[in-house]
């Protein structure tokens, strides 16, 4: 964890450690780049305003180096374009300060769980004429590249797990949205959707709606 504001890093320490996530505290983006190096890590989490490198930097000189480790911002910095710039250098959440440590520590286990989930799988699946690569979120057809979202990604490997037999539609939602709700599902059909547009042209490659329950991937 990089954080300049040494009594918010030592007291957000505390309550990690006490939750089962040892944290090792830098104070600048360069402590934290020189810790990076030295040790492994299974999370990063890291202010953007700090002496030395600042959170922006030491983001992108992680992520050069180890493109699937998790990385949150947590951050005063609260203007869309800085959001953005956030998610655009590879984080897998934003959170701005002031904040709840209860929900810093759940969404650092539901990012956890999900890239574990994604890590314990086959890399590449062959999917008709397409490769779906899962670590790198890319769908590739010949010379053409694909560029998946991370829910995307995470809902095409589920299927891709599921091959041939009904994905819930409940299981997806707790595993991806971490919650079954309305609104939820309704997001995971835009998502189905999106999928399905990019396997429009290969006939051997259907999902298919299981009523009532769930999905299914179909290869032929």
């Amino acid at each position: 964890m990089a954080e300049d504001d040494r009594n918010l890093g030592m007291i957000l320490k505390a309550y990690l450690d006490a939750n089962g996530c040892i944290t090792t505290l830098c104070q600048n983006g360069q402590e934290a780049w020189n810790a990076f190096g030295a040790t492994d890590f299974d999370f990063c989490i890291t202010d953007i305003m700090m002496p030395v490198m600042d959170g922006y930097a030491l983001a992108k000189q992680i992520k050069s180096v180890s493109p699937s480790m998790p990385l949150v911002f947590l951050t005063a910095k609260k203007e869309n374009e800085d959001i953005l710039e956030g998610f655009r250098l590879g984080a897998d959440d934003y959170v701005t300060k002031p904040f709840s440590m209860d929900e810093l520590l759940a969404r650092v286990k539901a990012i956890y769980r999900r890239c574990s989930y994604v890590q314990a799988q086959p890399s590449t699946y062959q999917l008709g004429s397409f490769s779906f690569n899962a670590p790198r979120h890319e769908l590739v057809k010949g010379d053409e590249v694909h560029k998946l979202t991370s829910k995307e990604s995470d809902l095409l490997l589920m299927l891709c797990e599921n091959m041939g037999n009904t994905l819930e539609r409940s299981k997806a939602l707790q595993q991806i949205w971490n919650e079954d709700s309305y609104l939820n599902a309704r997001s995971m059909d835009v998502y189905i959707t999106k999928l399905r547009k990019y396997f429009k042209d290969d006939p051997n490659v259907d999902i298919q709606n299981v009523h009532g329950v769930g999905f299914k991937l179909v290869v032929k």
